[in-house]
């Protein structure tokens, strides 16, 4: 049975009710190293991690822009030489008409260098539209002849 008021029943355990805290003692708190050598790191290894995961992401995202450079020079030189191999066109038609695809979907230092020449395959005429353009290795900068795709098709 109990005797007296309320809460004489924790007053006689020692620590009920109390929370330890790590580093009090009867002397005071404990010097800062002392307490948790490693607070403060959490902030030091986010930015750290957060630093090379930006660094991941730029270059994927760098190595995407030189892909469609690529593709984009590609399907031009392609489309030009098809259409300079039609019966009404000539193979500067053909040169020209790439130029104008690339103006319309890169910037124009990208058509500066377009060449059209005729070669044999067998007995065959073949168009042939080269395209000399700058590798995109630092966002759009990068050496002026990094990429040389051509584009082939049959002439009449």
């Amino acid at each position: 049975m109990l005797r007296g008021g309320p809460g004489v029943a924790s007053r006689g355990i020692r620590g009920a009710g109390q929370r330890s805290c790590p580093g009090r003692g009867a002397a005071g708190p404990a010097p800062v190293a002392e307490r948790d050598p490693q607070r403060g790191s959490a902030v030091a290894e986010f930015v750290m991690v957060s630093a090379v995961l930006m660094l991941l992401f730029m270059a994927c995202l760098q190595i995407g822009f030189a892909l469609h450079v690529r593709n984009t020079v590609q399907d031009a030189s392609s489309t030009g030489a098809r259409y300079g191999a039609l019966r009404d066109r000539t193979p500067q038609d053909g040169a020209e008409r790439t130029r104008e695809i690339l103006s319309a979907s890169l910037p124009q230092r990208y058509a500066q260098d377009v060449r059209a020449s005729v070669t044999f395959d067998g007995a065959q005429r073949v168009l042939q539209i080269t395209v000399a353009t700058p590798l995109p290795v630092l966002g759009p900068w990068g050496p002026a002849q990094g990429i040389e795709v051509s584009g082939h098709a049959i002439l009449p």
